[in-house]
């Protein structure tokens, strides 16, 4: 899934059913480990690695008025292990761990971070459900309302509204940002969902053993829909007729409304290939990134923090030397929040800009810098310009970003680059297999891959070719091919054996 604003991609959503998103799932999970010296727990989920669970996420916070929506925490404090400590909360005076839980005990918690690198899931105590304008914490008591609804009236309005539906004794409320025109006869429909949904998580954590998922996140398509679409999107492009009919079905449930703006994409030319998705798509994984008037970044992710420098290439302006690098360094503000949105970076970030003589300009950058990164899902906090002219700041992490989600480490340079996974490299070949077919001047191909892919496209998807002939009209022949690097494949024309990889692959 691609979200495009002003006609350039920001983010890319990817999900597989072999390794899906898991932020959002509920689990009865059994306490392996308490830890009073980093006040945390370890809770085994039934995954591969047991699950953080930090004491500031056994409680509520009451001192927060203006809460945040799921998915919009800060996740920045560290405790030592290099799990958030706390999502922004350590103010707070936090109960002792081994006070709260027990070696051996159930305990009722939710995915808030998927597992990154060497760590596990991080968990909360603090279950959360998210419906289409309303999120009911059933372990908290406020009616809150998130903090990006500005207006004093409305805020008001919406917290009595809310108020004055929900049952007294039964959790707290999170109004979300879409719900500014909320009707009582949604809200009243909204929370009698919510609450059975919870009923039927208690219900099925009465009859299961630790450990045990309890509750799934709705897809990711419809987590978009429920969370991002209102009347603010132009339009929603699905090129999968069985995808569309199911968001229409769930718009009507929530939003019939907004149904005239979902549309069903029918064109031969690939729907990413017609809004030019495809080229963006391939520099997300490089390091350099070209700005409009000739300057650059150089992205680079080490295991601590990721790295952002800004250089003026071959633009030097006309006169003034400082309003050249200014205006280079504003480019790179709008750039540097639009690449950590589409790369899903996380963490901590430091953004060298060029030295700049003047404190204003420097202000100009950073306030550039923080307007572009307010159109962020994400929690991010930029701070000031430090003294060796560099600006630090934080992005919420609660997934690998595609950097480590799409690639792994190479087999032929011991780890010092990346590759993409034979997954990837078929979705490539499927990609271009589809524009060659589109193209109508090729009647059979035989494409040439790695055996490991060729392995992969045989056990995993044996019926990939099959349906790929149907939908291209292409005769397909597959080849494995020792010569070929694990990423590479080429495509061969027959009978001639031309080879026509360059007219069509997606690089």
């Amino acid at each position: 899934m691609a979200i495009l604003e002003d006609d350039r991609l920001v983010e890319l959503l990817v999900d597989r059913p072999d390794a899906r998103r898991s932020v959002g799932d509920i689990y009865l999970g059994r306490v392996e480990a308490v830890l009073p010296g980093i006040q945390a727990a370890f809770v085994d989920i039934g995954a591969e690695k047991s699950a953080f669970l930090h004491a500031s996420d056994l409680v509520e916070d009451e001192d927060e008025d203006d809460p945040s929506e799921p998915g919009d925490e800060d996740d920045e404090s560290g405790d030592g292990n290099g799990n958030g400590g706390g999502r922004g909360r350590s103010r707070r005076r936090l109960p002792n761990v081994a006070d709260e839980l027990k070696r051996g005990e159930s305990k009722l918690v939710q995915v808030i971070k998927e597992p990154i690198s060497t760590k596990g899931s991080r968990v909360t105590a603090q279950v959360s459900l998210a419906g289409r304008f309303l999120v009911y914490m059933p372990f908290a008591s406020r009616v809150g309302v998130s903090r990006k609804i500005e207006g004093r009236e409305q805020r008001t309005r919406l917290r009595e509204l809310v108020g004055r539906l929900v049952p007294k004794d039964e959790g707290g409320w999170i109004i979300r940002t879409v719900a500014d025109d909320l009707t009582e006869d949604r809200c009243k429909r909204e929370i009698d969902h919510l609450l059975g949904i919870w009923k039927k998580i208690k219900r099925k954590a009465g009859s299961v053993r630790p450990p045990a998922l309890l509750q799934r996140e709705t897809s990711l398509t419809r987590g978009i829909v429920r969370d991002l679409f209102s009347d603010k999107v132009d339009s929603l492009l699905v090129d999968s007729r069985q995808l569309h009919n199911e968001i229409s079905q769930y718009l009507s449930q929530i939003d019939p409304e907004l149904q005239q703006r979902v549309h069903l994409y029918r064109d031969e030319t690939p729907l990413f290939d017609e809004y030019d998705i495809e080229a963006e798509i391939r520099g997300l994984f490089q390091q350099r990134v070209e700005l409009p008037t000739g300057g650059y970044l150089i992205i680079q992710p080490t295991e601590a923090l990721t790295s952002i420098d800004v250089n003026t290439g071959r633009y030097t302006g006309k006169k003034d030397p400082e309003s050249t690098i200014l205006r280079t360094n504003l480019e790179a503000a709008r750039e540097v929040a639009r690449q950590l949105r589409l790369r899903d970076i996380g963490g901590i970030i430091v953004v060298d800009f060029i030295d700049m003589e003047t404190r204003g300009n420097r202000d100009k950058v950073l306030q550039e810098l923080r307007t572009h990164l307010g159109r962020d899902r994400a929690r991010t906090k930029a701070f000031a310009v430090s003294e060796l002219g560099l600006i630090e700041m934080t992005r919420q992490r609660v997934r690998p970003s595609l950097l480590q989600s799409m690639t792994e480490a190479c087999p032929s340079c011991s780890g010092t680059g990346r590759v993409f996974r034979p997954e990837v490299v078929v979705r490539r070949m499927e990609r271009s297999l589809k524009r060659a077919g589109a193209d109508h001047k090729e009647r059979q191909l035989a494409v040439r891959l790695h055996p490991d892919v060729a392995l992969y496209l045989l056990e995993q998807e044996p019926n990939f070719l099959r349906q790929l002939e149907k939908a291209t009209g292409l005769e397909l022949e597959v080849r494995d091919d020792p010569m070929m690097r694990l990423d590479e494949f080429r495509m061969m024309a027959k009978p001639a054996g031309r080879d026509v990889t360059e007219l069509y692959a997606v690089a």
